[in-house]
């Protein structure tokens, strides 16, 4: 929610595109996901930029090895710094702004996936196994907020949308804070 406010243009596709997908006489449901391919690319992007966890889970090398010039001794604890990699201009054009669209362009996310650019949930045969879950509820929870609420920011505040390290997660330095205003009639 924090990047959608910040980026205006964003919230007006995503908002185009469920009313184009659901209209406005009713909430989203599972079913329409296949066809919210706008929101799907927002989620991705907001883990990319914004992993549940800045680190992976620690491996260790079962034997010595040679990863891309570096030599890593068997037995060594490694840690992924999933944050950084996340954020690579040498993966990422204009790794740092938010652009939901990159996530539109084939099969590249598919791509991103297998040369560990963009992997949220971990991958290969330790990947999470909940992936596909945490991807619907995510999507599911963002789809209603957005849909059946405008959103408002106090008046005078304006987004910091800094970070902040706290061992296991990277949240925002300050919590957001915004006014829902309903938009869908009421609907039971």
């Amino acid at each position: 929610m924090s990047e959608l406010l910040n980026n205006p243009p964003v919230l007006k596709k995503l908002r185009e595109e469920l009313e184009r997908v659901v209209g406005m006489g009713r909430m989203v449901t599972e079913s329409d996901f296949p066809s919210l391919v706008y929101l799907q690319a927002v989620v991705k992007e907001t883990l990319r930029l914004h992993p549940p966890g800045p680190l992976a889970a620690p491996h260790l090398s079962v034997e010595a090895c040679n990863v891309l010039g570096y030599e890593i001794p068997q037995n060594t604890r490694v840690l992924l710094n999933l944050w950084a990699i996340k954020r690579n201009s040498k993966s990422w054009e204009d790794a740092e702004r938010f652009v939901p669209e990159r996530f539109m362009q084939g099969d590249s996310i598919d791509e991103k996936h297998q040369n560990f650019e963009w992997i949220p949930f971990g991958a290969g045969r330790r990947g999470c196994p909940g992936e596909q879950l945490g991807m619907l509820i995510i999507e599911f929870a963002v789809a209603q907020l957005v849909h059946c609420f405008d959103w408002k920011l106090p008046d005078g505040q304006e987004l910091d949308m800094s970070e902040r390290f706290n061992g296991l997660t990277v949240p925002r330095a300050h919590d957001l804070s915004a006014f829902p205003i309903p938009r869908l009639p009421v609907v039971l």
